[in-house]
């Protein structure tokens, strides 16, 4: 990942400082390893910062990235939430539609599912809503669903510890402008977490 500091004043930036921070157990979930940066950013300039992000296991918190600076004198403190999300580390599976089903028949368990039914915010465009599932990481699958109208997708998340097989379903109904999305992973706690994030995006 490749994070962009610029400098809009015409003042410099000293003692220039980025700290990654980890918030919960994300510690042991997600290695972060950052290249230093200069501490004086001129007025004007632009500065990158190069993080290289290794997914141990997965995680539902975001972490955290503390700038500090000297501004004409004063101490500034920033701390912001890095974008890293556990959809990140998702590799995109194409499958059949019998693999697809019978997968998601092997993964019945309730706590394997998670299931979200909630209002558009958005216009229900069909073209803006591929476009998201596969910004999100997951495969994209054509002429899976019986229904023509509803959205499949697969994709695997990649970590150190393990991998996890996730499947979803996104059910549009224009007539009510809602939608029923489904998610179905080996792991309880990332079908819940994938379920809330992506439902954010319609």
């Amino acid at each position: 990942m490749y994070l962009f500091y610029g400098n809009k004043t015409s003042v410099q930036f000293q003692s220039f400082t980025p700290t990654v921070s980890y918030p919960g157990d994300l510690q042991s979930q997600l290695n972060i390893q950052t290249k230093a940066v200069e501490p004086l950013v001129e007025g004007g300039a632009q500065v990158q910062q190069v993080l290289n992000i290794e997914c141990l296991s997965d995680f539902t918190e975001a972490p955290l990235i503390n700038i500090k600076f000297r501004y004409g004198g004063t101490l500034q403190n920033l701390t912001l939430k890095l974008p890293i999300t556990v959809n990140k580390f998702f590799q995109a599976t194409e499958m059949q539609s019998q693999d697809f089903f019978q997968r998601w028949k092997q993964l019945s368990l309730p706590q394997q599912e998670a299931q979200k039914i909630f209002k558009a915010n958005h216009a229900m465009d069909s073209e803006v809503t591929k476009a998201k599932l596969l910004g999100f990481g997951s495969a994209l699958l054509e002429k899976v669903d019986p229904n023509p109208d509803n959205y499949v997708g697969a994709g695997i998340i990649q970590t150190k510890a393990l991998q996890v097989g996730c499947l979803l379903r996104l059910e549009p109904n224009a007539q009510a402008q809602m939608y029923r999305l489904t998610l179905r992973t080996s792991k309880e706690s990332v079908s819940k977490h994938l379920c809330e994030l992506l439902s954010q995006q319609f």
